[in-house]
């Protein structure tokens, strides 16, 4: 939820003066779109918007802006998607009336493959993963991926369902697949004072995989390689989460190389561009952020976020790097074939 107490006296507006996507000619002007937003009302930010969520990271003070801004775009419909292909999206990821309950044991943790189960499952293999118990699919699905179609209400509705499931299913320790999971839990239920389930605790899957290393570092081979990391769009949301990588990396012999479009400055992936009408910004973008990768000496492309390769894994492969999620280079340090 927006907190507009420290804004208005907010001196630098970095929300909107740092975006990468939305030009202002001086503070001023970005001040006066901010005014506007506070107020309530229509500002240009709103359209051009590209849904990266770094204005909540760039936020001094920790006011969450990112919740205005997608507030007012569904209150305005200013991303124009169109209603088909958002209707459709919504309907397609939806929970089921009636959960199947699995066998747990609660004083494990689970796995929550979440949309992903099925999608990735090669990704899910091997000792890292064969021992958990997991649930997956829409009855556990977030729904963080709508504040990309302007609907912040469909994950307010859906949010007490998704918790009723976890506590049904007698869930107290969540492993999260992907970031937008975790950031569900750890930052979005609680800015809009969405309560979790009594003794529930969300697990970031890069702890699980550092600590697993951890107890099996003498199995470990360092893999001798240099990487540029794809921070997803929905980490902006639990930055503090991005220090688990460097972890991971050091552990298993793996340089992230120092760039321009990485940490807070995290270049989007630029996978949502065509629905929001921007498809002439996706060549640019991923061929500046791809381009940072290769003159920094980047061996491959890593990511947390299975829809970061889908937008750009071919182009990536194209220009001679690799792709992995992180969880695929501890596999190999831990001397597992990904074939």
């Amino acid at each position: 939820m927006f907190d507009s107490s420290n804004c208005a006296d907010c001196e630098k507006v970095d929300c909107l003066t740092r975006c990468q996507w939305i030009e202002f000619k001086d503070i001023e002007e970005a001040r006066a779109e901010k005014t506007k937003m506070i107020n309530g009302e229509e500002s240009r930010v709103l359209s051009e918007c590209v849904t990266c969520f770094a204005c909540d990271e760039y936020c001094p003070n920790n006011s969450h802006p990112f919740d205005l801004i997608t507030e007012l775009q569904e209150k305005y419909d200013s991303l124009k998607i169109p209603a088909e292909i958002r209707d459709n999206t919504i309907k397609r990821f939806g929970p089921h009336d009636q959960l199947r309950l699995k066998e747990i044991d609660p004083d494990k943790p689970v796995l929550n493959k979440c949309g992903f189960g099925k999608i990735n499952a090669e990704k899910m293999r091997g000792q890292l993963f064969e021992n958990l118990q997991y649930v997956s699919g829409l009855d556990f699905f977030c729904n963080l991926m709508f504040h990309h179609y302007a609907r912040d209400s469909v994950i307010k509705e859906r949010a007490p369902i998704i918790l009723t499931n976890i506590k049904n299913q007698g869930i107290k320790e969540m492993i999260c697949y992907h970031d937008e999971c975790y950031g569900f839990y750890t930052s979005f239920c609680p800015r809009n004072n969405i309560e979790l389930p009594p003794g529930f605790k969300p697990i970031h899957i890069y702890e699980y995989l550092y600590k697993y290393l951890k107890t099996h570092e003498s199995d470990i081979k360092k893999l001798n390689m240099k990487i540029a990391y794809q921070r997803s769009c929905s980490n902006r949301f639990i930055p503090e989460t991005d220090e688990w990588v460097d972890k991971i990396c050091s552990l298993i012999g793996v340089e992230r190389v120092t760039r321009k479009y990485d940490r807070e400055n995290a270049m989007c992936c630029a996978g949502i561009f065509a629905t929001l009408g921007k498809k002439s910004l996706t060549r640019k973008a991923q061929n500046d952020n791809i381009n940072n990768m290769l003159e920094n000496g980047a061996e491959a492309c890593v990511y947390n976020c299975p829809f970061c390769i889908e937008s750009m894994g071919a182009k990536v492969a194209r220009k001679g790097l690799k792709n992995y999620i992180l969880s695929d280079l501890c596999r190999l340090a831990l001397g597992e074939s990904l074939e």
